[in-house]
């Protein structure tokens, strides 16, 4: 009933439901917490027919004393058979290219075409793998698997600019040094998002990214207890790390640990020339840094960890219920006006990489909020708030003049949930830019054709 009901939700701005609705079953077959997922899956095959059912089985196919072995991939299907359910595409990942009598000997055992056992075998990069499935009729596959084929608009999607930028990325020479100064480093996969969005970004710039991974806590010269680092070899090596970058990163996170020093980092930054930006929490970030070391409000902080402050810059959004934490964050797409210039009549460099519009919808993910009452006093020491909510109350985009700084900007929502490959996210591809030295040039032509 849920897939069937999530199939339907309308994903554009069209209204209708989509015409493909892909769901990931993920894990091994036979993992016992994934059962009742086939077994859902192998109802649900029968509640809407063959024709509008098409599974497809990613399987390994290792390579041992230059022989590709097909048994794992055929005990896979053998086992996903015995629930029920029966692959009619199977993709093979393998460090080679399958070989012709590897996919014969597939289709024979798995009982599937030989066109429908498809290679993914290791390549330059990751975008060259559409580019595989498009030389292997995956397209077509599966348009006729699910009788699309009177709805297919051309035979052959056009893959030209995705094809120049995938072989592009094999022959990049120069690269581009990023610091992402986060609280959960160990684990990369909570940045994957930013991740994705500064490689969309040194792509766009012709860049290779090489990022560099900062624990927050490193950049603090006290403990958790509030005493000095007895052992500095961590802190120096942090310190180390951010200097040496092209650009600093501060993405969203939540609690305490480590605030202190994306602060000190975002000061570094603002201080020194070198490029920011901060998302959401790195934003806060900003706001705090500059109310206390530019106003002088020594106590500045954020509510969310000292609530007592006499000067809380942010402060919990009125609406959100502080004793209930499930469901109560600030969601979803929302509109940020581009309200303020410069006092030079400049255009905002926000507003510049957005193509110069008016109003820009991204999505949010927080439960705090630059507080209204000392927006003025912050925005007029000279940390301008050139990008507010439709109700202008709500701060959304924070930078300093060009003529101050060449990028330093802040967000509070969370752009590099739009990023793509072939259409990075305005502010990443902002703090590539501005650390490759091509913003002023990249806002010179942009501003042209505003």
């Amino acid at each position: 009933d849920w897939i069937e009901r999530v199939a339907h939700v309308p994903v554009d701005d069209s209204g209708e439901a989509a015409d493909v609705c892909l769901i990931e079953v993920g894990g091994t077959v036979g993992d016992i917490e994934s059962s009742i997922f086939f077994e859902a899956l192998r109802q649900f095959q029968f509640r809407v027919g063959d024709d509008n059912f098409c599974l497809m089985f990613v399987s390994l196919v290792p390579v041992l004393s230059e022989e590709q072995k097909t048994k794992p991939t055929q005990h896979g299907v053998r086992d996903l058979r015995s629930l029920g359910l029966s692959p009619k595409v199977i993709f093979c990942r393998s460090t080679q290219r399958l070989e012709e009598a590897t996919c014969r000997k597939i289709s024979n055992f798995c009982h599937v075409p030989p066109t429908n056992v498809i290679s993914v075998h290791d390549v330059g990069n990751v975008y060259h793998v559409p580019l595989l499935l498009l030389e292997q009729n995956v397209h077509r596959i599966i348009s006729r698997e699910l009788k699309l084929e009177a709805q297919m608009e051309v035979e052959n999607p056009n893959m030209k600019e995705w094809t120049d930028m995938a072989f592009a990325l094999d022959g990049f020479k120069d690269s581009v040094q990023i610091a992402l100064i986060g609280k959960y480093t160990s684990l990369s996969d909570a940045y994957l998002s930013i991740i994705k969005s500064l490689k969309h970004a040194s792509i766009a710039c012709g860049r290779k990214l090489d990022l560099v991974w900062v624990e927050g806590t490193d950049l603090e010269s006290t403990d958790e207890n509030g005493e000095e680092k007895t052992d500095k070899a961590d802190f120096d090596a942090a310190w180390e790390a951010i200097r040496a970058a092209d650009g600093v990163i501060v993405p969203g996170g939540f609690g305490n640990r480590g605030f202190e020093g994306k602060m000190l980092a975002a000061n570094y930054c603002r201080t020194s020339g070198k490029p920011y930006l901060g998302v959401c929490l790195g934003f806060q970030a900003m706001v705090v840094e500059y109310s206390r070391n530019v106003l002088n409000w020594k106590d500045a902080n954020s509510a969310e960890f000292d609530e007592k402050c006499d000067h809380p810059v942010v402060i919990f959004m009125p609406e959100i219920d502080k004793d209930n934490m499930g469901g109560t964050m600030r969601l979803g797409a929302r509109d940020t006006k581009f309200t303020h210039q410069h006092e030079d009549v400049c255009m905002s460099t926000a507003q510049i990489l957005y193509g110069g519009a008016d109003t820009v919808s991204e999505r949010h993910r927080h439960r705090y909020e630059v507080n209204p009452d000392r927006v003025d006093e912050i925005h007029n020491a000279g940390l301008k708030f050139v990008g507010r909510d439709t109700t202008g109350t709500r701060m959304e985009v924070a930078e300093l003049p060009r003529s101050e700084h060449p990028y330093y900007v802040g967000c509070q929502y969370h752009p590099e949930f739009q990023s793509r490959p072939l259409k990075p996210s305005p502010p990443f591809h902002g703090l590539i830019l501005a650390a490759t030295g091509l913003l002023d040039a990249h806002l010179e032509k942009a501003k042209a054709s505003i």
